[in-house]
């Protein structure tokens, strides 16, 4: 008896640590490049900008030497991002597919909603 509980110990913790090996590879759907078209329904900000980026293994960054670019994607696609440029700053949160997703964001002084699609 004391044999199988060890058997099915062993297979418990090789099955634990696939789920954590697979994590990277869930993450890593959404690698690639990205162009990220940001609106504003405010006035007072710019109408529309579009803005590439780059996600490898899941981390955010850029791919436009005018704009930085940080953040995360879980494995279910839900994304963070923060962009900057010069001293403007805005965060944004939202989710992703295979080719495409959208989102709301959040500066200063104004907000919209983005979309994206894989390049």
């Amino acid at each position: 008896m004391g044999h199988i509980f060890k058997s099915a110990s062993a297979v418990r913790i090789l099955m634990l640590m696939g789920t954590i090996l697979a994590t990277p590879a869930a993450a890593a759907t959404f690698d690639g490049e990205w162009n990220v078209h940001i609106a504003s329904s405010n006035a007072a900000c710019s109408s529309a900008v579009s803005v590439s980026i780059g996600i490898n293994n899941g981390q955010v960054g850029s791919t436009n030497a005018m704009v930085t670019a940080s953040g995360r994607v879980a494995e279910a696609g839900n994304i963070s991002v923060t962009l900057a440029s010069g001293m403007k700053r805005a965060v944004g949160l939202g989710r992703l597919n295979g080719t495409s997703g959208s989102g709301t964001w959040r500066a200063a002084l104004c907000s919209g909603t983005w979309t994206a699609q894989r390049i």
